[in-house]
C-alpha cells in the first residue's frame, strides 16, 4: 500500500550541536564561509547521525522499547514523582493513546532523521570530495535504518528522494523490500575502517540480518502466528556469518566494559551512538533507574539518580528460575560489585579516585556516598565516607534505599525503594548533573547479538539446536574477566534462546521487538494483562495525523487507535 506524506511533517526542526566521528575530529559547523569540499561534505553528513542521541533517550526510544515490556516498569513513585499523567503506566499496560508525548517525540526524532538523510543524499550526490561516495552510502544506509525503526515502531516507511517532493508511505512486505534494497545498494560503497559511530559495511550486514530476522513480523504484523521463511533465515545466517568471519570483532571478557565511558574503541561494538562528553552526549540511561539518593561521583554533589524504572519481578524470576539454588549474581552479566562494603561492611572509606558504584541489577540495601548539607562526608584520612543510604532527598530520612523485588502500582509497590534497579551503562564521570555529558557510546549492534541472531535463525530454519547451542555457549564462555563465566548450557530451543537474549541484551532497547517476534508481547506480567495484538504497533501521533489532514485519507491511523 502506498500513500504520500506531507513534506513539512518530515522537515528537520534544527541542527543539533553534536557531531559524529568523521575523520576522528569534532567538526565546526559554525560557519559556511570558505569551507572546503571536505568540510561541506562532513557538515552535510553530520546532522544525519545527530538525531540519534536524542532519539535514544530514556523517555523516547527506551520508554517505547523497554517500559512497554516485562523488563521495565515505572510506577508513580511515592505518589509524587514520574506520574506524568499516567503515560508510563499506560505504556506498560499497553493502553497508550495517540496523544502520548513520548510516542510523539520518538516519531519526531525518527522522521527528522529520515529528512536529514534525504537532504544529505541530495547534496552528496554532487560533491567532489574524494570520500563523498562513502558519505553518500552512509546517508543512504542511515535513511534505511531510520525507516527500519519507523517500520518496527509504527508499521510505516517513508520513500523520498527529492527533499522538495512529497514522501510515499509504504507498509508490510513492500516496506521490507524497500529497506532491504536500500541497505544492499549502500553496502558496496560503505567502508570497513570507520569508527563504530558511523555505518560500516559490517553494520549494514548486521542491520540486514535484523531486518530478515523480523521480516515475518513486518509482513504480517497482526498475524496470529508468524511464518519465518527459510530464505529469510538463510540470509540472517549469511550476514551474521560475514560479520563473524571478518574477525574484526571480539567478545569483551568483562561484560560491563561494553557499556563503560571509554567504550569508544570496544571491539565488541559494531554500531553505536557517539556519546563523547565533548559532543554534549546524555547520561540518561545511566541515571534513569538509580535512586535519587545514589550519588555516583565524588566530584559532583548534584549528580544523582531519579528513582525511575525497575525490572519487573517477572523478568527477575527468569534469572532465578535459570540458576535455581544459586544466586543469579553468579552470572557476571547480572551484577558486578565495585564497592567492597557490600561484601565486607568494614570497607567504609574509599579513595575518591577508586569510588565506583555497582553495576547490573541492583538489589537490597544500597551503600554509597553520604551527603549532608550539600557536602559528601569524608573519613579521617580524607577518603570518601561510604555507608547505608536513606531517602534524604525525598525528605524521608528514615526510609532506607533498600531495593525490593516487589514493584507494582500499589502504594507499597510504588514507593521510592520498590523494584530492583539497573545500572548497565557507566555513570559518566563528567556528568555534573547526572543527566548531561554522557560519555558511553550507546550500543545499537554488537557481536553477541550477531551470534544470538544466527542461533535463532538456525533454530527457525532447520531446528539446528546443536548449532544454536554452540553460538549461545560461545557468548557465555567469553565473559571470563570475573570467574566463573556463565556455565555452558546443555540444550537449546526457542524458549531458552529468548531467555538468553534477555540475559545478554537486557536494557538495550530490543525487548519489545523480541517479545513480538517470539509471540510473548500479548502475555501477562506485573500490572499488564492487555492482550490486544494491535498494540504491537504504536499509534501514529495525532499531531502527525492533523498535519496531514488537508489530504483526506493520506496518513491513516494504525488499527486499534
Amino acid at each position: 500500500m502506498r500513500t504520500k506524506y506531507i513534506p513539512a511533517v518530515l522537515m528537520a526542526a534544527s541542527f543539533f550541536a553534536s557531531c559524529t566521528k568523521l575523520n576522528e575530529k569534532i567538526l565546526d559547523e559554525s560557519s559556511a564561509i570558505g569551507l572546503t569540499e571536505q568540510q561541506v561534505a562532513e557538515g552535510t553528513l553530520t546532522p544525519v547521525y545527530a538525531s540519534l542521541p536524542q532519539l535514544f533517550t530514556h523517555t523516547n526510544y527506551f520508554a517505547l522499547q523497554e517500559i512497554s515490556t516485562d523488563e521495565a516498569i515505572l510506577p508513580y513513585r511515592g505518589g509524587t514523582d514520574w506520574g506524568d499523567n499516567g503515560i508510563y503506566i499506560a505504556m506498560h499496560q499497553h493502553t497508550f493513546p495517540s496523544t502520548d508525548p513520548n510516542i510523539r517525540n520518538t516519531w519526531n526524532q525518527v522522521t527528522q532523521g529520515i529528512s536529514r538523510a534525504v537532504t544529505a543524499i541530495t547534496a552528496l550526490r554532487t560533491s567532489t570530495f574524494s570520500e563523498a561516495p562513502v558519505f553518500l552510502a552512509e546517508a543512504r544506509a542511515m535513511r534505511a535504518y531510520y525507516n527500519l525503526l519507523s517500520l518496527d515502531l509504527f508499521g510505516i516507511v517513508f520513500v523520498k528522494e527529492d527533499p522538495t517532493a512529497t514522501s510515499v508511505i509504504i507498509r508490510g512486505a513492500e516496506a521490507v523490500e524497500y529497506i532491504k534494497s536500500e541497505l544492499l545498494a549502500a553496502e558496496p560503497a560503505l567502508s570497513s575502517t570507520v569508527t563504530h559511530g558511523r555505518v560500516s559495511k559490517e553494520a549494514a550486514w548486521g542491520l540486514l540480518a535484523r531486518l530478515y530476522l523480523n521480516s515475518a513480523v513486518y509482513r504480517n504484523i497482526y498475524g496470529t502466528q508468524f511464518t519465518f521463511d527459510n530464505a529469510d533465515m538463510d540470509k540472517v545466517i549469511e550476514y551474521t556469518d560475514k560479520i563473524i568471519s571478518s574477525n574484526k570483532y571480539q567478545f569483551t571478557p568483562e561484560y560491563f566494559d561494553i557499556f563503560d565511558d571509554d567504550n569508544d574503541t570496544n571491539k565488541e561494538i559494531i554500531f553505536a551512538i557517539d556519546q563523547r562528553a565533548d559532543l554534549n552526549g546524555h547520561n540518561r540511561l545511566a541515571y534513569f533507574s538509580l535512586s535519587g539518593d545514589q550519588f555516583p561521583l565524588p566530584e559532583f554533589t548534584g549528580a544523582n539518580g531519579t528513582d525511575g524504572p525497575a525490572i519487573t519481578p517477572d523478568f527477575y524470576h527468569t534469572w532465578t528460575d535459570a540458576y535455581g539454588a544459586q544466586d543469579p549474581k553468579v552470572d557476571p552479566r547480572f551484577y558486578k560489585e565495585n564497592l567492597s562494603i557490600y561484601s565486607n561492611p568494614g570497607d567504609s572509606c574509599v579513595p575518591a579516585a577508586s569510588f565506583n558504584i555497582n553495576r547490573g541489577i541492583l538489589r537490597g540495601q544500597q551503600y554509597g556516598l553520604i551527603r549532608r548539607n550539600g557536602v559528601f562526608l569524608r573519613c579521617a584520612d580524607g577518603s570518601m565516607k561510604v555507608g547505608p543510604l536513606f531517602h534524604d532527598t525525598r525528605n524521608r530520612p528514615t526510609l532506607p534505599v533498600d531495593f525490593t523485588e516487589q514493584v507494582d502500582y500499589t502504594p507499597a509497590g510504588s514507593n521510592y525503594p520498590s523494584g530492583y534497579r539497573v545500572e548497565k551503562y557507566e555513570f559518566s564521570r563528567k556528568s555534573v548533573s547526572g543527566r548531561n555529558f554522557g560519555e558511553a557510546d550507546i550500543v545499537i549492534l554488537r557481536l553477541a547479538d550477531i551470534y544470538l541472531m544466527r542461533a535463532e535463525a538456525k533454530l527457525r530454519r532447520s531446528n539446528d539446536a546443536a548449532g544454536a547451542l554452540s553460538d549461545v555457549n560461545t557468548i557465555r564462555a567469553s565473559r571470563t574477566a570475573r570467574t566463573p563465566a556463565p556455565p555452558a548450557l546443555s540444550s537449546m530451543d526457542l524458549d531458552l534462546l529468548y531467555r538468553e537474549r534477555g540475559f545478554e541484551l537486557y536494557w538495550e532497547m530490543v525487548r519489545r521487538t523480541d517479545m513480538i517476534r517470539f509471540g510473548k508481547y500479548e502475555g501477562t506480567w506485573t500490572e499488564k494483562t492487555n492482550s490486544d495484538p494491535t498494540r504491537r504497533l504504536f499509534p501514529i501521533p495525532i499531531t502527525a495525523i492533523d498535519a496531514a489532514s488537508n489530504i483526506p485519507g493520506y496518513l491513516t491511523q494504525n488499527q486499534g487507535y
